[in-house]
């Protein structure tokens, strides 16, 4: 039973838009990311954007133009450099991560010690979803809109180096701007997530729905359907909860993000037993194994 007057409070509305889009679009990033095996790398942007969360609140501009510049700074910086292995991969993402994991906690001490945001560490590390400014949201919903854009572009191509590198590079996929261009985006799903669950918690967003429809659906297509179904049942889900939670302390609710987290978590463990029971179902039905993944699904 969600809580009187739910539909129609301002904070609550401003919400659901910008939590839906951030869910949205950190689902359709997040199949290819871990179909990609870059995980780490979804999780290393998310932390690295605190900085920019951190330094908008000392600077005074808008919280999510701080979240994107650092999150693209990072992405940027961890392509550059250019490694191809995967341990090579982890190690750049790990000093880059370092890097801005220090310019937050340095840019935390400056609001603290030098402006009245006393809860500031709060608000970057875990979000403050009932706090957005509603000036926020065409510009939250225009710069998802054309992560989207971009990711539909992107879509075969990132699916065939995802399954196929080697033939990627036969058929000439350039595959250094595919990964720029994909951690770019990933950049942008990182920010929303990181202003709506906070950047510690976005990683959850990014990569529990895309994990648990890959574990669940038989084509890409219907794994992006899969996530982005499960994005929006758990933030906005999480939200509902979150303002019901209100009656249960009064003057006390719980955080959103907490919800959101618990949701995504549930979604994933449900997902194993389910998948398992399609992959036999599948299994049988068919004369001989086939692939899951084709470039034209």
């Amino acid at each position: 039973m969600i809580g009187a007057g739910f539909f129609g409070n301002g904070p609550v509305q401003v919400a659901l838009l910008i939590g839906g889009g951030a869910a949205v679009v950190s689902a359709v990033v997040g199949v290819f990311t871990v179909m990609r095996g870059q995980s780490f790398a979804g999780h290393a942007l998310a932390d690295i954007s605190s900085a920019g969360g951190s330094a908008s609140l000392l600077l005074g501009i808008p919280a999510l133009a701080g979240f994107l510049a650092m999150a693209a700074l990072g992405a940027g910086g961890m392509e550059m450099i250019g490694a191809r292995q995967i341990r090579e991969r982890d190690l750049v993402t790990g000093i880059v991560l370092g890097a801005g994991l220090g310019l937050t906690a340095l840019f935390l001490y400056l609001d603290i010690s030098t402006t009245s945001a006393s809860g500031a560490a709060n608000t970057v590390m875990f979000g403050s979803m009932f706090a957005i400014a509603p000036s926020t949201v065409p510009f939250a919903l225009g710069v998802g809109a054309l992560a989207l854009a971009v990711s539909v572009v992107l879509y075969r191509p990132l699916l065939l180096i995802a399954i196929d590198p080697d033939l990627a590079a036969i058929r000439g996929v350039n595959a250094r701007l595919l990964g720029l261009l994909h951690l770019l985006v990933l950049a942008v799903a990182v920010a929303l997530s990181a202003m709506t669950i906070g950047a510690i918690l976005s990683t959850a967003l990014l990569i529990g729905p895309a994990a648990a429809a890959l574990r669940v659906a038989t084509r890409p297509v219907w794994a992006i359907v899969l996530a982005v179904t499960i994005g929006l049942v758990a933030t906005w889900g999480g939200i509902a909860l979150a303002y019901d939670s209100f009656y249960w302390t009064p003057g006390h609710g719980w955080p959103v993000s907490f919800f959101v987290v618990v949701i995504v978590v549930a979604s994933y463990a449900a997902a194993g037993p389910v998948g398992g029971v399609l992959a036999r179902r599948h299994a049988t039905a068919l004369p001989a194994p086939v692939s899951c993944f084709e470039p034209g699904g």
